[in-house]
Parts: C-alpha cells; sequence; structure tokens
C-alpha cells in the first residue's frame, strides 16, 4: 500500500496580532510547511503509512524548507519538483477575535500552479495504490487536471479515492473546481467532510438522509469532522460516534488534515473502525496544541500516548 496525494506545497506566515483583515502593517509569525495536501501527507508518513506527494516547489529557501520537512517525515519526495525561476507559494493567515481565519494565499501564480506530467509524476502515480484528494487542490487548473489523471489510473488498477472537500472560499474563484469536485466524488470510497460540507454535493433536509444519497453514489465511508464535537462516522455497519479530546486550542490551522490522514492510513492499514476513528480523533485534537499546521503531527506511538493521557484510552 502507498497513498498519494497532489497539490499545493506552500509556507504559512501568521499574524501573531488578530484582526479581520491585512490592511495594516503588523507582526508575523513563520515561516511554517503547509498546505493542505502537505500536512495530510505529513501525517500520513509519521502513522507510518507508505506515501508521496505530486507537487513543485521553487528554487527558494521556502522550497527548500517544505521538501527537508516531509523528506524527515518519512514522505517520498521524488515528484515534487523545484522550478528554478519560480517561487514557492504562500498562505497568510490571520485569526479574528471570534476565532474565525482570512487568508490571503498565492498559490496558482506560484510554483504550486505549475505541476506537469514527468517520469517522476508517474511513477508516483504508478506506484501508488490508494489517492487522497484535498478541494483546495482542485481550485488551480494544473493540480486539477494531475488530480484527475492520477485518479483515472489509480482507479483502473483497482485503487481507492478519499476526497476531503476542504472548501475554501478564497480558493473556489473558478467554477469548474465545483464540477470537477462533482467528478471526484463520483470515484471516491472514502469521504471526509467537515460538518455542513456534507451537504455540499447532494440535496438533503437532514443527515441521515445526505448520508444515504452517498452511500448509493457508490461512497462506501463517509466521515463527518465536528471539530470540538467529535466525529461520526458512517459505513454499512451503520453509525459510530466518537467523542472530543479536550485540549487548549492554539492553532487550529491543520487539524482537519491531520485527521483525516490518520483515518485514511489507519483504515487501508486495516483497523477496526473504532480504531481507525479513535486514531484520528487524537491527530486532529494534538494538532491544535501548537503553531503551525504540522506541527501537532504526531507518530503512531506518540498518538497511543496521546490517547492514553489525553482520552484514557488504552493500545487499539
Amino acid at each position: 500500500m502507498k497513498i498519494l496525494t497532489i497539490g499545493e506545497l506552500i509556507v504559512e506566515i501568521t499574524a501573531t496580532t488578530r484582526g479581520d483583515r491585512f490592511l495594516e502593517p503588523q507582526p508575523l509569525f513563520g515561516p511554517f510547511p503547509s498546505g493542505a495536501p502537505a500536512i495530510f501527507i505529513s501525517q500520513v508518513a509519521r502513522f507510518g503509512v507508505p506515501c508521496a506527494m505530486i507537487a513543485c516547489v521553487g528554487d527558494d529557501d521556502f522550497g527548500k524548507l517544505n521538501i527537508d520537512r516531509l523528506r524527515a517525515d518519512g514522505v517520498d519526495v521524488s515528484a515534487i519538483a523545484t522550478l528554478p525561476g519560480e517561487c514557492t507559494g504562500s498562505a497568510f493567515v490571520r485569526y479574528n477575535t471570534a476565532g474565525g481565519r482570512h487568508f490571503v494565499f498565492n498559490i496558482e501564480k506560484s510554483a504550486s500552479g505549475r505541476i506537469s506530467s514527468t517520469p517522476a509524476t508517474e511513477a508516483a502515480i504508478k506506484g501508488s495504490s490508494h489517492l487522497h484528494i484535498m478541494g483546495t487542490a482542485l481550485s488551480v487548473a494544473a493540480t486539477r487536471d494531475m488530480v484527475l489523471h492520477a485518479m483515472a489510473r489509480i482507479k483502473a488498477h483497482g485503487g481507492t479515492v478519499s476526497f476531503d472537500p476542504n472548501v475554501r472560499p478564497e480558493l473556489l474563484r473558478d467554477r469548474s473546481a465545483e464540477a470537477t469536485m462533482r467528478r471526484v466524488l463520483a470515484e471516491t470510497d472514502i469521504f471526509l467532510p467537515s460538518g455542513d460540507e456534507l451537504f455540499t454535493f447532494v440535496d438533503a433536509p437532514n443527515e441521515e438522509e445526505a448520508v444515504r444519497a452517498l452511500h448509493q453514489a457508490g461512497v462506501g465511508v463517509v466521515v463527518v469532522k465536528r471539530g470540538a464535537e467529535g466525529a461520526t462516522l458512517f459505513d454499512a455497519a451503520g453509525r459510530y460516534d466518537v467523542a472530543p479530546i479536550a485540549v487548549e486550542e492554539v492553532d487550529p490551522t491543520g487539524a482537519g488534515d491531520c485527521f483525516g490522514a490518520a483515518f485514511v492510513g489507519a483504515w487501508l492499514s486495516g483497523f477496526r473502525r473504532e480504531a481507525a476513528l479513535a486514531y484520528a480523533n487524537a491527530a486532529g485534537a494534538a494538532c491544535v496544541t501548537r503553531v503551525g499546521p504540522m506541527e501537532g503531527a504526531l507518530t503512531r506511538a506518540e498518538l497511543d500516548g496521546f490517547l492514553h493521557h489525553a482520552a484514557g484510552i488504552g493500545a487499539l
């Protein structure tokens, strides 16, 4: 088994002040390795599952920072291209007093928007049995094409797909992204929406009907991430809920990505659904306790310790 993801590999820079916009000079903190697919694959690797990423970075400090971090985590970085003359993508984030976030992204016009087919990307696709797709990656035309190509190849060889819609209004100015998301959903085996994202692609009056519609469309596993309220898994065996783990939130960025990574890694490794959801819940909770989207990603052994001390759960 090898898990592949495709998309933005960027740096994140965080304002140390709280406010609604970036309309005045202020102190900044970072850079941190980031990008939703990159956060996901970092946690997959730290969980101990073989994985790779297709991405592009610039020939600059930020690109080296990202590649070095993923390589250290255990990710196969052979399909991450360093493009001379291009700049690594970025995301500036500022939190407001209510806990919401305002982003300023530079992705499509950066190296992240220059993904193209190469012998290295084809080798990564051929060597993978599962593709994880982030909605953010579908907002960039070149990445969108690569995702659809990889999805077709992996599914044709009996592989599987997981999909986290991860809707970011700042990244969905291109209406074709929504149409692509629907194409992706039609091939999805594991769907990982956050809260009301469950209703993004189905017209249903309630959660139960929405899940039923997704199952009928061929999605075998639906996991609804509820943040501080825990999570729920729906599969052929029925519904299973997991309670939240109480932690002090420092930085929520990346929590959903780490949750999805631990779940997909555990599920594909053959863990029973209760254990897979417990690891996912722990990974999401641990992520928010540190500043920086990847800084709270834990190994499986560390997640075992976190579950024991924070939730009183023994070995899974």
